[in-house]
């Protein structure tokens, strides 16, 4: 580029002729002496901006008038520097939802999560949004947590740690939920000042909404669905895909299943079926959970009981406060000692009870005083096609599996569109393989793009999208190698064409 300003300038015999219209003559060399315009080494000694300055070649491009001089004036008093660039490949193409943070993505601050979404999406305070994500971090919140967390997010006894120290990305399992959300497979809608989309539901190959359960209250009605476990929820889709006209009988049993009933993150064991039974098939009931506790000797003839799993929602601090007060109250009898052993291992808080103490009385006592046994109500209201309803256990599933039907549907059209359009494509390519001296004859004596296009189009029958394909093509397209795989890709999607 140096040489090419110079060269224009260029009189012959050193002379240049400089901006007001005079000769110059001003030589450039090499420290050695030779002409830096023959050096045979120029091609291995590439120019640097201070050899540039110092050899004089800035001042004589500010003589001739070029617009370099003042590029390399500025290059050197901003200090710029460049590196060389030793090859470019092409990224692979990855699905972006918003903010990159999938499985594979390091963990990014949770400040960065909670304001882009509530400068896009959720005009709230940071804390709510903080809280809902928080919850989905939490294995002891949601039967399988929707994103992967770092830091301390809290415990059954213990708040999470401020947004600031903590850290998340998405886990497999809200990944595929997003699955496929970029094949046009739901409805979008504006966000809350117009300026964004967002999906009005998610493709979720995830059945969230049955295996997490979901709570929440709006004006006149609420909702409170139990989480369930993944296995027992799959075999039942499997189950009423083979026979649409199951009953409850054939997609619930307490002993076989498929469904053996709600299965709740911080375990617990279903006290009755009433209840249940009840919930799957009206949509509403109260379902009994008590505490998972097991007896132990202890030693001198004595035993303990020991609290392995508690009921949903219930904090351990609160309920071993609790029982400690009803231990010195007198309410309950029998406990000697109460400890907390609970480590990153698991729950273990350990009553030590008197020799003469009855295990099963103590146990019932607790039952009856404490939060060791509680109530979650099931209220199995969800919004289908855009309206509130009951659902009941069958309705549940079935109402997912036309939820998926159509985005199968929706994703396999879009795949067979994009397919049909690349074929398109193709065909116009393997056209100008085939004549291809005409189409760079063609192409070389028009004078503008707009006139080469209309040639293709009129020429051989192309459409638009065809002749700016052929337009596009990089010479390694047209060697026969590529005629070839082009060929290749066409005979492979003999569906496209139908």
């Amino acid at each position: 580029m140096l040489f090419g300003e110079l060269s224009g300038a260029h009189l012959g015999s050193g002379w240049y002729l400089d901006i007001s219209g005079r000769k110059f003559r001003q030589g450039i060399a090499w420290p050695g002496g030779t002409k830096i315009r023959y050096s045979s080494t120029l091609d291995r000694m590439p120019l640097h901006l201070r050899q540039v300055t110092e050899w004089g070649m800035r001042s004589k491009l500010l003589n001739i008038g070029s617009p370099l001089a003042d590029k390399l004036f500025f290059i050197d008093a901003a200090q710029l520097r460049f590196a060389r660039v030793r090859s470019v490949r092409r990224a692979p193409s990855e699905p972006t939802y918003d903010l990159s943070i999938n499985g594979d993505h390091n963990f990014v601050a949770n400040g960065m999560v909670v304001h882009n979404c509530l400068g896009k999406f959720h005009p709230h305070g940071d804390l709510a949004v903080y809280d809902a994500l928080a919850r989905m971090v939490q294995d002891f919140s949601l039967r399988y947590p929707l994103i992967d967390g770092q830091g301390n997010w809290g415990s059954t006894e213990d708040e999470p740690a401020a947004m600031r120290y903590t850290e998340c990305r998405l886990a497999k399992t809200a990944e595929a939920m997003l699955e496929d959300i970029e094949k046009d497979t739901v409805e979008w809608m504006d966000n809350f000042d117009g300026t964004l989309k967002e999906p009005l539901v998610l493709p979720s190959k995830f059945p969230n909404l049955i295996v997490n359960g979901s709570s929440g209250i709006a004006v006149g009605m609420a909702t409170n669905m139990p989480p369930h476990n993944l296995n027992e929820v799959v075999d039942a889709l499997i189950v009423l895909i083979g026979n649409p006209a199951a009953d409850l009988v054939d997609l619930y049993n307490p002993e076989t299943g498929p469904i053996r009933g709600p299965d709740f993150p911080t375990g617990g064991i279903l006290y009755g079926v009433g209840g249940v039974t009840d919930a799957y098939t009206t949509g509403r009931g109260l379902v009994s959970i008590r505490a998972k506790a097991l007896c132990e000797e202890g030693g001198r003839d004595k035993a303990r009981i020991v609290i392995t799993e508690i009921p949903y929602m219930v904090d351990k601090s609160a309920l071993v406060e609790s029982i400690a007060l009803l231990v010195k109250s007198r309410k309950i009898e029998g406990v000697t000692d109460l400890r907390d052993e609970s480590d990153r291992d698991g729950m273990r808080v350990v009553l030590e009870l008197k020799r003469d103490a009855l295990e099963d009385v103590v146990l019932n006592q607790l039952y009856h005083h404490t939060q060791m046994e509680s109530t979650f109500g099931v209220i199995n209201l969800a919004l289908v096609d855009g309206k509130p309803k009951y659902l009941t256990l069958k309705e549940e599933l079935q109402v997912y599996l036309d939820h998926r039907t159509l985005m199968v549907r929706r994703r396999t059209e879009y795949d067979l569109r994009k397919a049909r359009e690349r074929l398109h494509i193709v065909e116009g390519l393997i056209t100008a393989v085939d004549h291809l001296d005409e189409v760079i004859r063609l192409i070389r004596h028009s004078r503008t793009v707009e006139e080469a296009r209309g040639g293709l189009m009129s020429r051989y029958l192309l459409s638009e999208a065809q002749a700016n394909a052929i337009l596009a093509m990089t010479l390694r397209q047209l060697t026969g190698l590529a005629r070839a795989g082009s060929e290749s890709w066409r005979s492979s999607r003999p569906s496209c064409s139908r």
